[in-house]
């Protein structure tokens, strides 16, 4: 154990960190970073709105969670064309990089909108699943307003003021990006929004396979890495787990690969990427910022609520992408060894949709078994021991960091 964290210490990290230093990276870090406040909010209401499925009396807490969490991709779309911006040391681009970014992002997202029949700011696309779109849509508006940062209609001895100047200089990139995206979605009707989504797709006829299983899991918890919420994959994976479970209640088949099995029974402990043993590990901690996130997290985590430490502390991180990774490879694999290979705990065969239902009662609703307790604990154990090296890797960088800032105080 001690020679794996050396490596990761040594080896691993100083590599990684040069991935992790791209302005481009650390780009999108630092806007999901900047959206965290309409995160950690997002998550309060997101459980607070557990209490209405049993008080109907109470307001509706979904109301104020669409309005924090279900604008997340909107204030995406913002801050990272506006921190790119502040990363190549064109300040004066921000505000215009940061419009771009969210006109292109309507623009893409509205066809679906239309045909869903849900204008106005309750579709799914402005918050998490939109995600992928909005770093889309910023991405190219401020690779755009970089590739013109310093151009300009004017010479340097025009006596034009420079507000004015700005304001023509800004039109051409400006206008670049609403073209592009009026001329590809308006035009040629190009769908962008489910061109991401087919991509997907080919998961629908190895789903309910060990390897397509893995492979699924590896592909939800890599986007989450890269913080992307995995809410963007609901319209192709929603219909395939729904269809499976309905398999397993009607007696026409046995399929592992359901809603209940991923978020109620056995894999996703804490939410996705199992990560209840990462938030214990992050309260022990001896970095004051890692314990103090770990402390915030645990209420959320009890019930899957995982935002706020993925996006605290997993996102475009490479320390902890890793491990996340090895989570969708690995247990996946081990749930399919004890159901389906070695028959130790049962199958779900029930419809349960509350994810949000704490580890182990899920468990039990809807196993209703000791041994599918048992294959749940099997499974924290090998997620913690997943996480533990990679954790104890990037405590010690922390340390250091924090103890440095001590001394620069002093």
């Amino acid at each position: 154990m001690q020679s794996l964290i050396n490596w990761l210490e040594n080896s691993f990290t100083p590599k990684m960190n040069k991935i992790n230093h791209n302005v481009w990276i650390v780009t999108l870090k630092d806007s999901i970073m900047q959206a965290l406040p309409l995160i950690f909010l997002g998550s309060v209401f997101c459980m607070l709105a557990i209490l209405n499925d049993y008080f109907p009396s109470l307001p509706n807490f979904w109301t104020p969670y669409g309005w924090t969490m279900g604008m997340i991709s909107l204030v995406i779309s913002f801050l990272i064309p506006f921190n790119l911006m502040e990363k190549k040391r064109l300040r004066k681009q921000r505000i215009n990089a940061g419009m771009s970014g969210i006109i292109l992002f309507l623009i893409i997202i509205s066809p679906q909108v239309i045909a869903d029949g849900e204008p106005g700011f309750s579709h799914s696309a402005l918050g998490a699943g939109g995600m992928f779109i909005a770093i889309v849509a910023g991405l190219f508006a401020g690779m755009v307003l970089n590739l013109f940062g310093k151009f300009s209609f004017f010479s340097e001895e025009s006596v034009i003021p420079d507000f004015v100047r700005s304001w023509f200089d800004a039109m051409l990139p400006i206008g670049i990006v609403v073209l592009t995206g009026w001329i590809f979605v308006d035009l040629l009707g190009f769908d962008v929004y489910n061109a991401v989504l087919a991509i997907f797709m080919p998961l629908q006829s190895v789903i309910e396979t060990p390897w397509g299983f893995s492979l699924m899991m590896l592909i939800v918890c890599f986007l989450y890495s890269l913080g992307i919420s995995t809410w963007v994959l609901t319209p192709v994976l929603n219909p395939v787990l729904l269809t499976a479970i309905q398999a397993n209640i009607d007696g026409k088949a046995m399929n592992l690969v359901t809603d209940p099995t991923i978020y109620s029974a056995y894999l996703w402990i804490g939410g996705i990427g199992c990560t209840m043993p990462l938030v214990f590990m992050l309260m022990r901690s001896k970095s004051k910022k890692l314990k103090a996130l770990g402390t915030a997290s645990v209420a959320p985590t009890i019930f899957n609520i995982n935002e706020p430490i993925v996006f605290g502390c997993i996102a475009w991180n490479p320390l902890l992408m890793v491990p996340m990774w090895l989570q969708g490879l690995i247990l996946p694999l081990i749930v399919w060894l004890f159901t389906k290979v070695i028959a130790f705990a049962p199958i779900p065969t029930v419809m349960f949709q509350m994810w949000y239902c704490p580890f182990p009662i899920a468990t039990w609703l809807t196993t209703g078994t000791i041994s599918g307790i048992l294959l749940m604990l099997i499974v924290f154990v090998v997620a913690a021991a997943i996480w533990y090296p990679f954790f104890k890797a990037y405590e010690k960088q922390e340390c250091e960091r924090e103890a440095a800032e001590a001394t620069e105080r002093v």
